[in-house]
């Protein structure tokens, strides 16, 4: 007999593990940083999925609400320190940030969310603009280009605690990290949810039942707010500084970039999606210059060959492994077959690739470069030919490789319902 949720409750309980030890198993500054961050963008992905995912709606501006809560929550930090605000501990200022997104997502989400679609879409890019604009205008609160410093340094808290360490702010956002992804699965699971669900599905139908379509978008847009909010807060405690680029349009795509790679049909597709491209960012960035080009064909190919996300790729091995688990590894050789040549093509393009980049931004005479570790002249006629050929040798096993694990999945399927219905 399997007791409701014991699959849910032993994830979560091996994920909170994991988060304690991780940064005592890691003993890095950097990669203390890079888990920050990462916790961080898990909130602000699983807060903009409760639209896109959960309500259907596309937002190009979400970044708003982790932006103005940002500013208010430095402000507010910097009042408690010249002793103009009454003092509050710092563990609990993300509720702040949460309050003032909520603020911000309830004044406009009433005027966004009164359209859907495309106009819903085209409504908030144009709040992202003026969100931007006013930035530069309203300088005795967003301070321009230079934006607000703080110091999270406020006073000594409970058990000696005082944010000075990179150590004491992860493990408060992991706490913060924890409380709001229970809390917005949790909320996926009541009648609100599924009403979210029923309007992104059928708004009509809904109508007709006698559900106001505005008054559920207008509430999960601004839960959606309060938890991107409560993500800005955490940025500001975690960098001390609040800039214009919070509220812009390059923060609303890197999570829209997060949300779509990970799955928005899935809890844990943000989840997968956030860790990824924070990852990457903060180590593939340093190795190439061109990290912007991959992370746009990652976000093309994801969209065109897999519209689930990576959560909508492993979910559709979820059948197979319930009915027969055997089965995934007789379809191992087929998955390492095509992994192979698609690593082939990979190291061929992304060698031209780099090649190309470094030409056309070097200014002087010196072509020499290391590529893959070896020591290389980019203006020879030799390194040129042995990436387009691995990309050819890759691109033609491909064609050959996918068609067979294509078969196999489907085979395996057809062989899991068989196992089911006997």
């Amino acid at each position: 007999m399997t007791i409701p949720g014991a699959k849910q409750t032993s994830v979560g309980a091996l994920v909170i593990a994991l988060l304690i030890i991780l940064p005592l198993i890691v003993n890095s500054g950097f990669a203390l940083t890079v888990m920050s961050q990462t916790g961080i963008a898990i909130i602000f992905a699983l807060a903009f999925n409760m639209l896109l995912g959960q309500g259907g709606m596309l937002s190009f501006g979400h970044a708003v609400y982790f932006g103005l809560a940002g500013y208010v929550t430095a402000h507010v930090m910097n009042g408690m320190a010249n002793e103009d605000l009454p003092y509050m501990p710092v563990s609990l200022i993300p509720l702040v940030g949460g309050v003032a997104g909520l603020f911000f997502g309830i004044l406009i989400g009433f005027v966004s969310t009164r359209r859907a679609g495309t106009a819903f879409a085209m409504i908030s890019l144009g709040f992202a603009e003026l969100a931007t604009g006013l930035t530069l205008i309203i300088i005795f609160f967003f301070n321009g280009e230079e934006g607000v410093q703080t110091d999270r340094w406020v006073r000594e808290e409970w058990f000696g605690i005082t944010y000075g360490p990179d150590i004491q702010v992860y493990y408060l956002i992991a706490v913060w990290c924890v409380i709001a992804a229970i809390a917005m699965y949790l909320l996926t699971r009541t009648p609100f949810g599924r009403m979210s669900n029923a309007v992104r599905d059928n708004p009509e139908r809904v109508q007709f039942i006698g559900y106001n379509t505005h008054r559920v978008r207008w509430l999960a847009f601004s839960l959606s707010s309060f938890f991107a909010g409560l993500a800005g807060a955490l940025h500001a405690v975690n960098v001390e500084h609040v800039g214009f680029e919070t509220v812009g349009l390059g923060q609303s795509a890197v999570i829209l970039i997060m949300v779509y790679i990970g799955g928005t049909g899935h809890f844990a597709g943000p989840i997968l999606g956030a860790i990824l491209i924070t990852l990457l960012n903060a180590y593939l960035s340093d190795i190439s210059p061109a990290w912007y080009l991959y992370l746009g064909l990652i976000f093309v190919g994801m969209v065109m060959f897999a519209p689930g996300g990576l959560a909508g790729l492993i979910m559709m091995h979820d059948p197979i492994r319930r009915a027969a688990p055997h089965l995934l590894m007789r379809m191992a050789p087929a998955y390492a077959a095509a992994f192979g040549t698609s690593l082939v093509a990979l190291v061929g393009c992304i060698g031209l690739v780099e090649m190309a980049y470094f030409l056309s931004t070097t200014v002087s005479r010196n072509t020499a470069l290391i590529l893959y570790g070896i020591a290389l002249d980019a203006a020879d006629f030799w390194p040129w030919l042995v990436c387009v050929a691995l990309a050819a040798a890759g691109a033609l096993g491909c064609s050959r490789t996918y068609p067979r694990l294509a078969e196999s999945y489907g085979t395996a399927m057809h062989e899991a319902r068989r196992a089911v219905a006997s």
